[in-house]
């Protein structure tokens, strides 16, 4: 069905018992994503993107909750019918080198899984291996070249060539630009949002580079210490960000024009995030948020509609909104 979200993710938590204690790296997270967004998962390192990236298709075996993807229980999804679970839903790592073989070449890298998934004779493999390199703007020059003697952002196409190989529904890519300099984050990011046109995908990025994000996802998830702080469609919430996090992540990304970039104004966070061992009563932004009340540290905050149309986990949501434009 065309309104079948590709993800719906009700509860979800993953902790982690260490010597030192639980770790609470996602700790109740609900997240809906509708069928051809391009969504972006942001937030301060350690907040918790990555293990919900990495939750919601069971490459990290979560505590509790629910995953949906489009439209099908993930758990039972992946036990009754593995190959079609990976047919659907692929992902792409942070570190494309590592995530592949340094023995193979990128032809057998991109050759793997139309074997493994029985794709075809000798004579369509290369046929699809050639479409491959072609959605992902890479020469037929570089099949016979090893890993380790492209660029990053040749390893990183072919990273997302490979996972494009069996024609899925659903890509989640976590941190895809984090090693890459600018010039060649700028170059995967479009080639993301290309392939999300041409092919219907729904991508899912998570990522710390917030212009890119205000520049090509439909919508967004803030995090937070292991919960969602804010959510909702990209341009609004970027224009209007009701979380007071929300706020101060957005005014530490710089304007490109140095006029504005002399009067903005920023929101100065004090001390760092606490540990998701022992997160602190209340919200848990309250230990570093300009506008807390005593209520904010004795009363957890539900996500709850905002002006911009999204959602936001905010007692004070409205009084922090007018006491940043106040203060601009």
């Amino acid at each position: 069905m065309a309104d079948t979200p590709a993800i719906a993710a009700r509860g979800v938590k993953v902790h982690f018992r260490t010597a030192a204690g639980l770790v609470r790296a996602v700790d109740g997270v609900d997240l809906t994503v509708p069928a051809g967004a391009f969504h972006g998962i942001v937030g301060e390192s350690g907040c918790g993107k990555t293990t919900l990236a990495r939750a919601l298709i069971g490459l990290q075996p979560a505590t509790s909750g629910e995953v949906r993807i489009v439209g099908r229980d993930r758990a039972e999804w992946q036990r009754s019918d593995r190959l079609g679970f990976a047919r659907a839903v692929q992902f792409v790592f942070q570190d494309p080198l590592g995530s592949m073989s340094r023995r193979q070449t990128v032809g057998q890298t991109l050759e793997e899984p139309l074997l493994i998934h029985g794709s075809g004779n000798a004579v369509q493999r290369r046929a699809r291996i050639a479409e491959l390199l072609d959605l992902v703007a890479l020469p037929a020059s570089v099949l016979d070249r090893l890993p380790r003697s492209l660029s990053g952002g040749q390893r990183q196409r072919v990273a997302i060539a490979r996972a494009l190989a069996l024609g899925p529904q659903l890509l989640i890519a976590d941190e895809p630009l984090s090693a890459l300099d600018v010039s060649v984050r700028a170059q995967i990011v479009n080639l993301f949002a290309r392939l999300r046109d041409q092919l219907g995908l729904t991508i899912v990025i998570v990522a710390h580079d917030l212009a890119i994000v205000r520049e090509v996802c439909s919508d967004v998830t803030v995090m937070y210490l292991g919960r969602v702080a804010e959510e909702g469609a990209t341009k609004p919430l970027f224009a209007d960000p009701a979380h007071p996090y929300s706020q101060a992540l957005l005014s530490a990304v710089p304007s490109p024009d140095p006029r504005i970039e002399a009067v903005r104004p920023r929101v100065l966070l004090a001390g760092d995030p606490p540990s998701p061992r022992n997160p602190p009563p209340g919200c848990r932004f309250s230990t570093r948020c300009p506008v807390a009340e005593p209520a904010c540290r004795t009363e957890e905050p539900a996500l709850r509609a905002v002006i911009h149309g999204g959602r936001a986990a905010c007692l004070l949501a409205d009084a922090a909104r007018h006491a940043r434009i106040a203060h601009a």
